[in-house]
């Protein structure tokens, strides 16, 4: 849970393992590699979960957290399309307390502009 926005009711997550500030900034960390966050990259300001407890109506009321994330390489993150949550996936019958998380990629890297047409 890299940020607040990650997190439904932070205020009650605080002293949790997966949202203490030494995890966040190890996460911090990791990101400044040159790792690119998929889902934060396309959706800046979005509340997007994809975890729910099975308990209190967590999911009915979407009280969840990001947990499943897509760190991707530099060389990667240059072909990155779109990404989401299935969060629908989520209400089916005994199915998991996740949800899917997706990219999706160009087939190839993006030409730099020197090796277009016209060599611009």
């Amino acid at each position: 849970m890299p940020t607040d926005l990650d997190v439904y009711a932070p205020e009650r997550w605080r002293d949790d393992a997966l949202f203490r500030p030494e995890v966040r900034k190890a996460f911090a960390d990791l990101m400044k590699q040159g790792w690119t966050d998929a889902i934060r990259t396309l959706h800046p300001n979005a509340h997007i979960y994809t975890f729910w407890k099975y308990f209190r109506g967590a999911f009915a009321r979407d009280a969840g957290v990001r947990i499943d994330h897509f760190l991707l390489s530099p060389d990667l993150a240059k072909r990155l399309r779109t990404s989401g949550v299935d969060k629908f996936a989520r209400a089916w019958e005994k199915t998991s307390d996740h949800a899917p998380v997706w990219v999706e990629l160009d087939r190839a890297a993006p030409k730099s502009r020197r090796q277009g047409k016209g060599g611009s």
